[in-house]
């Protein structure tokens, strides 16, 4: 099965971490962010996995070279040109097309108990996509019908409403946040061209585009213990959740 990790970001809320090295390669217990997803998805069934890389790319090439993961890895390589994450996903199309199975997204910075392999049974036939939302609090949502298919994006903060559908009210909407982590249909890339997606583009921009036409839904773990580590005070937590769930092991 195949699955994609972005490891591209400028990892600029790191700094001065990512100064000198690209997030993927920060350590929390003493390994990698990068290496706990790989571990993650090899252990999950995923046996071809694309890492795609920008920020001190050459570092991450040269420490999967020298690192065994048991499953089969290829490079994304946007060295001349950080693509955004719907960039990322078009520009790995050779890598990721040639399967009938969806291929997962993971974001590297996410550490989590997450069971990807009930996630991947929750896909319905028929979706573009699938992606793992929570309650957590924070200022940007998705909004979910009550079939909990994907309708909008709001800004708590600002009040601002993205949606194709028309007079859309988000009061009445289920609000759930993003966890970086979301099952894609190989389909995607034909909808790319259909609706002209290409070059640098955020897969946000295009889920809200297409959802109306293209059936996208959110699944909610009935638990979910999850870490972003996109900021030096995430660190802590990281290594605290980080070293439950080896003990758990």
């Amino acid at each position: 099965m195949k699955a994609m990790i972005f490891a591209a970001g400028l990892g600029t809320r790191l700094r001065p971490l990512t100064d000198t090295m690209p997030k993927a390669l920060v350590s929390v217990c003493g390994k990698p962010l990068l290496a706990h997803v790989l571990e993650k998805l090899a252990a999950s069934g995923y046996d071809d996995i694309v890492v795609n890389v920008h920020h001190f790319s050459g570092q991450i090439k040269d420490y999967l070279a020298s690192h065994d993961f048991g499953v089969k890895i290829s490079i994304s390589d946007e060295s001349s040109l950080l693509l955004e994450t719907g960039g990322a996903i078009a520009h790995a199309r050779p890598l990721l097309e040639a399967s009938s199975q969806p291929f997962l997204v993971h974001n590297v910075d996410i550490i989590s108990d997450l069971d990807l392999e009930w996630f991947r049974r929750e896909w319905r036939p028929g979706a573009i996509a699938t992606l793992l939302v929570s309650e957590r609090q924070t200022k940007r949502y998705f909004l979910f019908d009550d079939d909990m298919r994907l309708v909008g994006w709001t800004n708590l903060e600002t009040g601002e409403v993205k949606t194709p559908y028309e007079g859309l009210d988000a009061q009445k909407c289920r609000r759930l946040a993003f966890a970086g982590i979301h099952n894609i249909s190989t389909k995607v890339f034909s909808v790319f061209d259909s609706y002209g997606f290409s070059g640098r583009f955020p897969i946000v921009d295009f889920y809200l585009r297409v959802c109306k036409d293209h059936p996208i839904y959110g699944v909610v773990p009935s638990q979910l213990k999850m870490i972003d580590v996109g900021k030096l005070d995430s660190l802590h937590d990281a290594e605290v959740l980080c070293s439950t769930l080896l003990a758990t092991r």
